[in-house]
């Protein structure tokens, strides 16, 4: 096996520039990880968030970022292997400094599940993240069930059309925010009502929901609440943000629920997610497909917020 890999690393924090195409030396997996060979890698929001040190979890740079990954298991960095051998194709999440915007990557054995039958690598590779969010979110912090009302924001997005499909099965009535161009993209993922944010305030002609899902923060939190049922959940799952004091303050005020939401790394929960795919209620969308080469141009378009759905890097 090759000692030598090609990897997007950058060497301090910063705009897409700073994002460099380099040869390094192969990763080497500790306890409880696997290196894995990566056929495709997804792009998410939380990507150039770390790369402009808007988010600064994993350390200082250099390093190579990088969550979502499908591949094939090449070594184990012990034998806790939680059932994986080399040679298994599996999908999940990889973190800097050994992330997966690489030919190889360093990732928590559980972090990693079986990948999908019958999708292909490319779209095993959009999933983890995004799905690990609108799962965990809708499932283990809303309860969503069978006859309630959710409102996803951004629905178009990584996070929201998987969160669209979610919640239908779970047997919800869902209803979107997006701009026109995308409602029947929507309504073939089975929204049930639409609303242009460029043409209407949600707020205004959104009632009586259960759930809301805000990947977007800003005034949306406070404006979501003004659509809330009595008792009913507003789950911010986009990051930290000066707002969520004020949201969290007004939803108590008005006895309703406030849920700030980090998705858990999870191969039991992708095993989850991995039953909705074959069974054919949930798909991803991948906008575009680029060489690892252009992660610059990547980070730039997912920065861009006008993704429907996911950007994927391919070595």
């Amino acid at each position: 096996m090759t000692t030598r890999m090609r990897a997007v690393s950058q060497r301090g924090y910063g705009g897409p520039d700073v994002l460099e195409l380099v040869e390094t030396d192969l990763p080497v997996p500790g306890r409880g990880e696997a290196l894995v060979r990566v056929h495709a890698a997804g792009v998410n929001p939380a990507d150039w968030k770390l790369r402009s040190g808007a988010v600064r979890k994993f350390g200082v740079p250099p390093f190579t970022v990088g969550l979502d990954l499908c591949g094939v298991v090449v070594a184990l960095g012990d034998d806790r292997t939680a059932g994986l051998r080399p040679g298994d194709a599996v999908y999940g999440c990889a973190f800097p400094p050994h992330g997966a915007h690489a030919e190889y990557a360093v990732a928590p054995v559980a972090a990693l599940a079986a990948a999908p039958a019958g999708i292909g690598g490319v779209a095993a590779a959009a999933l983890p993240v995004a799905a690990l969010t609108a799962w965990q979110s809708l499932v283990r912090v809303a309860a969503v069930g069978a006859g309630q009302r959710v409102l996803v924001h951004a629905a178009a997005g990584g996070i929201g059309h998987l969160a669209v499909q979610i919640a239908k099965a779970r047997g919800a009535h869902v209803i979107g925010t997006a701009r026109e161009a995308r409602h029947a993209f929507l309504r073939d993922l089975g929204a049930d009502r639409l609303v242009d944010y460029t043409a209407h305030d949600f707020a205004e002609v959104v009632r009586d929901v259960d759930v809301v899902l805000d990947p977007i923060g800003g005034d949306y939190g406070p404006r979501s609440l003004e659509t809330l049922a009595p008792g009913g959940i507003l789950v911010d799952v986009r990051g930290a943000g000066p707002d969520r004091t004020v949201v969290r303050e007004r939803a108590e005020a008005r006895g309703l629920r406030f849920a700030e939401f980090g998705f858990t790394p999870s191969g039991a929960d992708l095993e989850q997610i991995t039953g909705l795919v074959e069974r054919g209620a949930l798909r991803v969308a991948v906008d575009r497909v680029l060489p690892l080469e252009e992660a610059a141009r990547a980070h730039e378009l997912s920065e861009s917020g006008r993704v429907a759905g996911k950007i994927v890097l391919v070595p």
